[in-house]
């Protein structure tokens, strides 16, 4: 009978851990903070963005017009901006500074001054 006991307190014990990382993890994912950015010729709106270290973020990318690219070197970020449809980035950024982000598809002429910062703080 005391095996009994233990072995419902110890199952217990575990659905109680699961039920908490779970709400945790929901939590985290409600709590995702999400960029919603636009890709048009020649520039990414907004031209410059805030984040937390070590705190992840979803960028939303989408394009008004052409195809476009997001490049960001020092964030390891790279991802292609199609028209009609929205491209998610998430990642967590570990280091501070200010990164430039670049379009990395040619776009036009005005191509080469295409680019946004992302300040990490």
């Amino acid at each position: 009978m005391k095996k009994k006991l233990t072995l419902v307190a110890v199952l217990a014990a575990l659905v109680a851990i699961v039920a908490t990382l779970e709400a945790r993890f929901a939590r985290a994912e409600s709590s995702l903070r999400v960029i919603e950015i636009t890709a048009k010729r020649f520039e990414f709106s907004p031209a410059e963005i805030n984040l937390k270290k070590d705190q992840p973020v979803t960028l939303r990318l989408t394009s008004q017009d052409v195809k476009h690219g997001f490049f960001a070197k020092g964030l390891n970020l790279d991802g292609d901006i199609e028209p009609g449809k929205a491209t998610e980035i998430t990642f967590t950024p570990h280091t501070a500074g200010k990164y430039v982000t670049v379009c990395d598809d040619f776009c036009g002429a005005g191509h080469g001054d295409m680019r946004m910062a992302i300040v990490v703080e």
